[in-house]
């Protein structure tokens, strides 16, 4: 295999921006999906079918339609509704952070239904209100079993922004897709793009190993 690491060392600083845009990304999205997500669990854990309906709805498409068609739909048609015109930057963010938000609202409501309701109902008997006992008993021994699923998230999230590179966001595969077209060479722009989502993930979860052992 003829393996040219000139072109790899001109396009070093490119690849390095892409890398600072996925994390900004995955970040970003991670962040407004947990906020999305936790309310959307609530919504899925409402006892009246009719208005569990929408947030069961919400969960059930986002979870069962490709992330790349959600990307295209965001980007062509969403974006320009609100903002008048496309935008990759915009575009990534929203598409990735309503996705994981079905996936982050599934992971908020099995992290509070594997809490025994009996504490719940211990709280209330101490005389606490329904919001202090979800906000002082019952989340913080949730949120300690939803650390590696959230982990898993983040990781899946930094993985699926290399979709990104549809709507030309320039994160890491934009610019190993760039790389491409100018040298019209396969080996070098993906080994060199693969390898810098493996440093990602690899050190993403050994971090997070280390958060759990510490909690």
């Amino acid at each position: 295999m003829d393996f040219n690491f000139d072109i790899i060392g001109g396009y070093l600083p490119l690849f390095l921006r892409g890398t600072l845009y996925t994390i900004g990304f995955s970040i970003a999205s991670i962040i407004l999906g947990s906020v999305f997500g936790l309310g959307i669990g609530f919504g899925r854990m409402v006892k009246s079918p009719l208005w569990r309906w929408p947030f069961l709805a919400y969960i059930n498409f986002f979870r069962g339609t490709p992330l790349y068609v959600q990307i295209l739909i965001v980007h062509f048609g969403l974006v320009p509704a609100f903002y008048g015109s496309t935008n990759a930057l915009i575009s990534g963010v929203v598409a990735l952070s309503l996705n994981s938000a079905a996936y982050t609202a599934e992971i908020f409501r099995a992290g509070i239904q594997s809490v025994d309701p009996g504490q719940r109902e211990a709280a209330l008997s101490l005389g606490m209100t329904g919001r202090q006992s979800m906000r002082f008993v019952v989340l913080p021994q949730a949120i300690k079993r939803m650390v590696p699923a959230f982990g898993n998230e983040f990781i899946v999230l930094v993985k699926d922004s290399s979709l990104l590179a549809l709507v030309a966001a320039p994160e890491i595969m934009y610019w190993g897709n760039t790389m491409k077209g100018q040298y019209m060479r396969i080996w070098e722009p993906y080994l060199t793009a693969a390898v810098i989502y493996f440093v990602l993930t690899y050190s993403l979860s050994k971090l997070l190993s280390y958060i759990e052992r510490r909690m």
